[in-house]
């Protein structure tokens, strides 16, 4: 969880403000923040609330199989629970929007089916709230009335609009309102559009032929899985592409004719390809940007085949002698096992970054962003800015439009001192992606360093209007306005980083001096006395409190406050500064014992805190 979301104001953004997460899956996220209360950013309860989530889903999948009377069920969900395919949805922290949503999905179903055979407004109502928080977790949760009327024309070999359509339309409705929104969110707040996006209707059809049979491939031979796989180079004019569309049309034809003896293997392929169309290619996903494939898109899915071969497989056992049935069940027992070895080992590539990264660039040698992601572990954990820039350099040689590339280089580059290179970098991150509000901030950052205030002012304000609700960029355009002596400005910023967090005492030090400069004394003590109450070591906050009381004709706090300040200077062993702090007492103590000036200059530049974060 973001850190401007772990308060209780960063909760409700959660719910009501577009844009405060990458996806607007507000229970999902509300999780996360409940979850980042209890274990911080320590992965292990993250990785066992996952996994337990999962075994929730495996108990759903039988029920539910138990519930419709499906040969296998227990097959079913012991395959659904040790595939390799599941492993990403499991291994992966940020996927528990996989697991949460099948959880709600599985259990509206099982609801669902209870209303159908009772009729009990409650179990409808309930259905419809499951339904709902499934939503809320995640938008293929859009696909359940869908998945129920398969089932049901399954079951009974017709459908009636009074018994089976008419309950279904407010879940349509609601499905359809949700995946609206997810899809405008996918396009303008996460960035699914552009160059990558520019896909012709025909040449979708062609993505999402081939991703049919390439999730069905995995399923049945789940082996070299890997976290990105290959983009394909999707082209109309090549023919052999047209043969994945044209078999999935073939089998669908055949399986319509084979309905009138035995509606299962229809039910199932409709299961599968209609929870799989949201990703299909038809509609915009951010990760298509990476690949039109991953492994966390079948999820639920696979369900519709994995049900459908284990059913099928416990009906043909059970036609057989029983000397045969117990060798069918032996198989069965060793596919199981088979299944969790290699979910075993695939889980092995999520143990750490370096494994998963380099494992996918092993598999998929042109994957851009591995690198990039690589980078920036190595600049981040490894604090290895010299090979973090090695890897920037093999993300852009394969992918030279990638903005955050750019944007990740320059802050290497800058770190290792090459400014001059850093500042091509921040520009051309921006020249790419426009909106691009922690480059604006970067970028205004080393360019105050480089001592061009006024350009600095004009990319923070930039990034600050993009991310009004960044405590870190807002302080940061307040300190550059500062150092310009625009400290009209700079109380101003100085107000809106403590309305964001009025818990953080480097902020009202902040204001504090900006006030001090500006000739506000008295309101500058409030803020200097907030900062010590909040920050009761603050020896800045003591040092500058000190010089305002002066200011202010206040002789004996100022003094009081000056020896406590130079008491802590002392105590962390900043020499510098209590020589400093203890020649201002002695000339201040002079000038009052002479009957000087009481008066003091305001803070100096050089005494401004660095902003948090």
């Amino acid at each position: 969880t973001r850190p401007e979301l772990r308060s209780l104001g960063g909760l409700y953004r959660i719910w009501f403000d577009l844009g405060a997460t990458q996806q607007y899956y507000p229970l999902l996220h509300s999780a996360f923040w409940f979850e980042h209360l209890l274990w911080g950013d320590e992965p292990l309860g993250y990785h066992l609330t996952n996994l337990l989530l999962h075994c929730g889903v495996v108990c759903l999948v039988y029920a539910v199989l138990r519930r419709l009377r499906i040969p296998g069920a227990l097959l079913a969900a012991a395959i659904f629970a040790v595939h390799p395919v599941e492993v990403e949805s499991v291994a992966w922290i940020t996927e528990q929007k996989n697991t949460l949503s099948a959880l709600f999905y599985l259990s509206a179903m099982l609801a669902y089916l209870r209303f159908d055979e009772t009729r009990k407004p409650s179990s409808y109502w309930l259905a419809f709230a499951l339904f709902l928080l499934g939503l809320l977790a995640k938008t293929v949760t859009a696909t359940l009335p869908a998945a129920l009327l398969v089932i049901f024309w399954w079951q009974r070999g017709k459908l009636d609009w009074r018994n089976d359509f008419r309950p279904f339309v407010p879940f349509f409705i609601v499905g359809a309102a949700a995946g609206i929104l997810t899809a405008w969110v996918e396009r303008k707040l996460i960035g699914a559009q552009g160059a990558e996006f520019e896909l012709s209707f025909l040449e979708r059809g062609l993505i999402a032929g081939r991703a049919i049979w390439f999730y069905f491939g995995k399923l049945a031979w789940p082996v070299e899985l890997t976290f990105i796989y290959p983009r394909w180079n999707v082209d109309t004019a090549i023919w052999w592409q047209w043969l994945f569309p044209l078999a999935a049309v073939a089998v669908l034809a055949g399986l319509v004719v084979v309905r009138r003896w035995w509606r299962a293997p229809l039910a199932g392929w409709l299961f599968f390809v209609g929870t799989l169309f949201p990703v299909l290619g038809f509609l915009n996903v951010f990760p298509f940007i990476y690949s039109f494939v991953a492994d966390h898109f079948q999820y639920l899915a696979g369900l519709g085949i994995i049900v459908l071969f284990a059913s099928g497989a416990t009906l043909v056992m059970r036609r057989l002698p029983d000397r045969a049935q117990s060798l069918g069940k032996l198989a069965s027992l060793v596919l199981v096992a088979t299944l969790a070895l290699l979910t075993w080992q695939q889980s092995g590539m999520y143990s750490d970054l370096d494994t998963l990264y380099q494992t996918t660039i092993a598999r998929n040698p042109n994957c851009w962003m591995a690198y990039n992601n690589l980078g920036v572990h190595f600049a981040k954990d490894k604090l290895d800015d010299a090979a973090a820039i090695k890897f920037y350099r093999q993300s852009l040689a394969l992918k030279p439009d990638f903005a955050d590339s750019h944007y990740n280089l320059a802050n290497a580059l800058v770190r290792v001192g090459n400014r001059e290179d850093a500042m091509a970098e921040f520009n051309q991150a921006l020249d790419l992606k426009p909106n691009f509000a922690e480059a604006e901030n970067n970028l205004g950052n080393l360019l105050r360093g480089m001592g061009q205030t006024q350009e600095a002012i004009a990319h923070l304000a930039r990034a600050a209007a993009m991310e009004p609700h960044d405590l870190e960029i807002q302080s940061n355009l307040e300190s550059a306005l500062l150092a310009a002596g625009d400290f009209d400005r700079a109380i101003e910023q100085g107000r809106i980083a403590i309305r964001l967090d009025p818990d953080i005492a480097e902020s009202h030090h902040n204001l504090g001096v900006a006030m001090a400069r500006a000739g506000q004394n008295l309101a500058a003590v409030h803020e200097f006395q907030e900062t010590i109450r909040l920050d009761p070591e603050h020896a800045d906050a003591y040092g500058n409190l000190a010089k305002t009381y002066a200011a202010l004709d206040r002789p004996q706090e100022a003094i009081a406050t000056a020896k406590s300040a130079l008491e802590l200077a002392r105590s962390y062993g900043e020499e510098e500064s209590a020589r400093q702090i203890e020649a201002w007492l002695t000339k201040y103590r002079m000038q009052q014992s002479q009957g000087g000036p009481s008066s003091q200059p305001a803070p100096s530049q050089k005494e401004i805190a660095k902003p948090p974060g």
